[in-house]
Parts: C-alpha cells; structure tokens; sequence
C-alpha cells in the first residue's frame, strides 16, 4: 500500500501456512465472517484473510436426526404416511450451506478463505475436510474444541487426540492446515512440536472455552458469550514468543485482540498473522480499517515499511534478558509488588 506522497510505501505482505497474505490481521472465526457482503467489507479494509465460523458435525447430525423422526412417525400405521414427506434429498441438511459459502467467497475476493472444522468423529473430520477443499478454501483450520471432563482421560490421550485428527485430515487434502490449540497442555512447547512434526501448517494461540455460569435464580447453568478483552492477551503472547523461530510452522496469534496495540504486539512476540473476532463482533467489520490505520502508522512513526522489520523482534530467541520468559520473571514480580 502506498503512502502520501514524500513517504516510502508500506508493505504488510505476509506469509501463512505457506500462503501470500497482504496484511498480517486476520477476521477469526465468527458471525461477522459468516456473510458475504461483510468478507468483500474486511479485504477492503484490509483483512489478509478471512476464517470461517466452524463448521459443528454434530449440528449436521442433529438436523439428520431430526429430519429421520419425522419422516418415520407414523409410518407404522398408515400406508400413506411416508408421502407427507418431501424426499430426504430436498432438505437442506449436511453441511450443503456452509460449503456453498466457501465457494461464493472465495470466487469473490481475492484473500484467502479459511474454512474452521469442528468435528466428532473421524468420518467427519475427513468427509467435511475433504468437501471444504472440493469448495475452494485455501486452508483449513482445525478447531479442536475437547474438554477432557472424564477423570479417567489422561493427558496422553487428549494429545494423541489432536495428533490422530491432524493426520487423518493431512491424508485427505491437500491444502495447508492449521490447528487451533487449547492452552491447558502441560508441556505446551512439547505438544506444538509433535503438531508439527505430524504435519499442521500452522499453529492457532488459543482456542477460548466458554465456561458456563451459574443463575442463583433459577438454579441452571448458563453458557453465557463473554467476548475476550486485551487482559486475555499475556498467555498467548508468552507462548507466540516463546515458540517463535523454534517451529516449521506460522503462529497465528489469537485471543484479546481490540485495538493496533494488540495486533503490534503479537507481531513483535513473533506472530506471523493476528485473528481478531471479539473486536469485529462489538465493532462491526469496519473495525477492521482501525486496526490496519494504526498498524501502518504505529510502522511510519518509526520509518518502518513492513512488518517483517518488526515481527519476533521481542521474542524469546531475540531478547537479550531472556528471563522474561522465565521463572525468574515470577520471583521478580512478586518483589516488585512488596511479596
């Protein structure tokens, strides 16, 4: 993008999973990136891309069930009943809608289409994988939402989990995949390398789970929507510039993500690209214009052209006082605050 006249012009071109991106923020998965008009909206404003909200299989079972009991209530008695039904082929069941998105959008624009898979079986992971490909989306993103809640689930298999996942939809496509990860294993760095070395493309920093609430009132649980904020942006920063430069794989950095400042951080942590999409659902996809205006004038204010000058440049490996990163960092908060 070129700037006034006098200025040296600013490139924010970007590689992800092996894609040509013009500029490191992306709009995550959410309502927002679910319509079309609002897809042509965000690449004008200056989206690198674009993810889809998930695709959930267990929806698309729901729906196939549903449409089953009522095509067999009744059956039973009357010879005729089968007929108050249209055939099962006319339904709009399976994920026929959500692919149709895929292909609208990326045959109307030019950034890339990411499509986000939710799956529960390996079936599913590999026939919706596959169809999303079929679609036209140039990558897909696993969005492997498990909370391990049985006491007998040991960590072990909660990571062979994610590991069996990605290399059952590896063998199925051939366009880049990326994992979206959960915070909570015990040896992070550990569990983003055997990711790696099974084949993710890349690596999303973190999935957010959405605990329920309790209503005293009426003595139920309440699975209440609470959209993240920057206070949420020191665990995926800690992780992006730890694993930064140590993996064969782009980091995209998510979580926290309402306004440039977030965004210039996580690219200095070592972020290849930034998802925003608590930002864009309070906002609007307008929104996205603030956070492109001000990281390219947070870049011209200091004769910066790109954000390749700036990405990892507060990462683990590029820190002369690596003990940021570190325990030491721990003892050194707690003195600070008089512990």
């Amino acid at each position: 993008m070129a700037g006034a006249e006098g200025e040296m012009p600013m490139d924010l071109t970007t590689r992800y999973l092996g894609l040509t991106l013009n500029s490191p923020i992306v709009a995550g998965a959410g309502p927002v990136t679910a319509k079309l008009d609002n897809i042509r909206q965000l690449e004008d404003l200056g989206a690198g891309a674009v993810v889809l909200p998930s695709l959930f299989e267990e929806q698309i079972q729901q729906e196939q069930q549903l449409i089953d009991r009522l095509a067999t209530t009744g059956a039973d008695s009357y010879a005729e009943a089968l007929t108050y039904f249209p055939a099962a082929e006319s339904y709009d069941i399976g994920p026929a809608a959500y692919l149709e998105t895929i292909h609208r959008a990326s045959q109307s624009v030019d950034i890339p289409i990411i499509a986000s898979l939710n799956g529960i079986t390996d079936q599913g992971w590999v026939q919706y994988g596959r169809e999303m490909e079929q679609a036209g989306a140039a990558a897909i993103e696993l969005n492997i939402y498990f909370i391990p809640t049985g006491p007998n689930v040991a960590g072990r298999e909660v990571e062979d989990r994610y590991i069996s996942i990605l290399q059952a939809v590896k063998r199925a496509v051939k366009i880049p995949v990326a994992v979206k990860l959960s915070p909570y294993f015990s040896a992070m760095g550990h569990m983003a390398m055997q990711l790696v070395e099974a084949g993710a493309d890349g690596l999303v920093l973190f999935n957010r789970f959405y605990e329920p609430d309790i209503d005293l009132a009426q003595l139920t649980l309440l699975p209440n929507l609470e959209l993240s904020t920057p206070a949420e942006i020191r665990l995926p920063l800690l992780w992006i510039g730890v694993l930064s430069g140590q993996l064969r794989a782009s980091l995209a950095a998510s979580t926290g993500v309402e306004s440039p400042d977030e965004v210039i951080k996580y690219l200095l942590a070592g972020a290849d690209v930034v998802m925003t999409t608590s930002a864009l659902l309070r906002h609007g996809a307008g929104y996205m214009k603030a956070l492109h205006d001000g990281l390219t004038s947070w870049l011209a204010a200091r004769d910066l052209t790109t954000t390749d000058s700036i990405r990892g440049r507060m990462s683990h490996r590029n820190i002369a006082d690596k003990t940021a990163f570190a325990r030491a960092n721990y003892i050194r908060v707690l003195q600070g605050m008089g512990y």
